[in-house]
């Protein structure tokens, strides 16, 4: 059987490698990234040959990987860098998964486009340190988290909001109550959020950033055992042992750059990350939540009763549906299926808050 998904998924990849090459200014960076655009275009080329498919003419890239391109001209190209990422890591641990559960031997090629960038890097013969520093920047790019977050923000508020608004509704109660009710559910579930994401923010920068002072003060009073330790990680990457000493060393002669390199690679933190504030993370997921929790609410604000039920229903189906597409941004998969699967999803939940509420109504009534 033809694997179509595959190939699209490998074209898809080659495009956006190459709209990555054509708008990054460091040329070294984007000489990796037309090398990757055209290995993903080998592998589109080989799935159909093996399959007996016409390789004259390469299939073009799915709307998927033009609205990812489109959103990139917005939010800027990191973002898509972000996404392949993700994609690509997906992937392999799928890959990775299937072999453990079917007793089978993995191989290098299991997380193959995961590794391949760092193979790249790892053979320019004009890399140095400083380069792959601000490589490491762009690899380790947060690409999709903020759209991301706000996809599943919108979800929760939507799912949980109408839920709880179906168990009013479900009770027989009048329609200035479940109006209410709705409103109050908004409310609460927004503000639990944003005090939420407040507590997280700033609990997370007061961590790493002690964690980043000490490691300032390890730079400060062992540079060379820094540099020992920066060598023995690129070394792990797969570089070579003298040019891994090499680029440790240009590295540690930048006290502001080894200090950022160092606290992303031993201790895993980007400092760009750190740069947000928590106010506006708050407010951000405050927003978000309340956007989605507000359109099973909305019938209620001028009708009732099995109306406003269905109404209601209605649009929570079509958000829930243009949630579930949004979020094959990331996946990758059939926005059909995405999309149909997060309708049932979120209309399972909402029937059961209704049956229960109705069965809580009758024996409140009866």
């Amino acid at each position: 059987m033809i694997n179509f998904n595959s190939i699209q998924t490998e074209i898809d990849a080659s495009y956006l490698y190459k709209i990555l090459s054509e708008h990054e200014q460091d040329e070294n960076v984007a000489n990796v990234f037309r090398q990757m655009s055209e290995i993903e275009k080998g592998h589109a080329l080989a799935f159909m040959k093996s399959n007996n498919l016409d390789i004259t003419t390469l299939p073009p890239p799915s709307i998927r990987a033009r609205i990812l391109n489109k959103i990139g001209k917005i939010a800027g190209y990191d973002f898509i860098l972000g996404t392949l990422l993700d994609t690509e890591k997906s992937i392999a641990i799928s890959v990775v998964k299937s072999k453990k559960a079917l007793n089978l031997e993995e191989s290098l090629s299991d997380t193959a486009h995961v590794s391949i960038l760092q193979n790249i890097v790892a053979n320019q013969p004009n890399l140095s340190g400083n380069y792959l520093a601000r490589f490491e920047k762009r690899h380790r790019s947060i690409g999709g988290n903020a759209l991301r977050a706000a996809v599943l923000g919108g979800n929760d508020g939507l799912v949980s909001n109408f839920s709880l608004v179906m168990g009013i509704a479900g009770a027989a109660s009048a329609q200035s109550v479940v109006l209410l009710t709705g409103l109050a559910g908004l409310l609460a579930g927004a503000l639990s959020m944003a005090l939420g994401e407040w507590i997280s923010v700033t609990s997370s920068k007061e961590l790493f950033e002690n964690q980043m002072q000490l490691e300032l003060d390890e730079l400060e009073t062992n540079p060379e055992g820094e540099e020992w330790e920066l060598a023995l990680i690129y070394q792990t990457k797969g570089i070579p042992e003298e040019q891994a000493k090499k680029m440790a060393k240009d590295i540690i002669s930048n006290k502001e750059l080894a200090h950022e390199v160092l606290v992303k690679e031993e201790l895993g933190i980007n400092q760009e990350d750190l740069k947000g504030s928590a106010m506006e993370a708050a407010v951000a997921s405050f927003i978000l939540f309340a956007f989605g929790a507000i359109i099973p609410v909305i019938p209620f604000f001028f009708i009732g009763g099995l109306r406003a039920i269905i109404l209601s229903s209605i649009l929570s189906a079509f958000g829930l549906f243009i949630i579930g597409a949004a979020i094959t941004l990331f996946t990758g998969k059939s926005i059909l299926r995405s999309g149909l699967r997060q309708v049932v999803f979120g209309l399972a939940a909402a029937a059961i808050t209704f049956s229960i509420g109705r069965l809580i109504g009758v024996s409140v009534l009866g």
